[in-house]
């Protein structure tokens, strides 16, 4: 069974400087980036925890309550649902816009309202933790709002990975570069 919110697009394994954005359908929500190894870790714990309670919801409906098996069951697809959310959380890019997707919400900036999309040090959150250490983000400012960070160099998809912060930013400036978004150097 194919994932597609898995891996990203083959076009971002190869290098491809003359190419900024190359994709054939831009209606199609993208993430320029492959999950880091941290949100992947954290997801197949989460699908293993899974499988024990789901082990465990199985032993207890052969012993005979059915109404416990339901409460693991119920469980247990619980967990499996925030193992696939958290494999979805991070920057998405279309034609229509940049999607910010969380683990209990997604915001979605259309390119027409991005004021200036650049890349800034600014403090950061330590992997989604409260704790913030001095970092790299590609912010964007909508037109009269606050910034909001898309991407931070210490998330969970780029912890250690500089040149996959770089070259995902790159690829988020470029989509608002095409569509309409301001970008300024760094």
């Amino acid at each position: 069974m194919p994932l597609p919110f898995l891996t990203a697009d083959r076009a971002f394994d190869t290098n491809t400087d003359d190419v900024a954005l190359p994709f054939d359908d831009h209606d199609r929500w993208r993430r320029p980036y492959r999950p880091g190894p941290w949100r992947v870790a954290a997801a197949a714990l989460l699908l293993l925890l899974a499988s024990f309670v789901l082990l465990a919801a199985m032993i207890i409906a052969f012993a005979g309550a059915l109404a416990a098996a339901a409460v693991c069951l119920g469980a247990g697809l619980l967990v499996i649902a925030s193992a696939l959310r958290l494999l979805r959380m991070g920057t998405w890019v279309s034609r229509h816009g940049v999607r910010r997707v969380a683990f209990f919400r997604t915001s979605t900036l259309p390119w027409e309202r991005a004021g200036a999309l650049r890349t800034v040090q600014q403090p950061v959150r330590w992997l989604g933790m409260p704790r913030t250490v001095q970092g790299q983000a590609l912010v964007v400012e909508p037109s009269g709002k606050e910034a909001v960070a898309l991407l931070t160099d210490h998330s969970a998809d780029f912890l250690s990975r500089v040149e996959a912060f770089d070259r995902a930013a790159d690829v988020v400036e470029a989509w608002g570069a095409e569509y309409g978004a301001v970008t300024s150097a760094r």
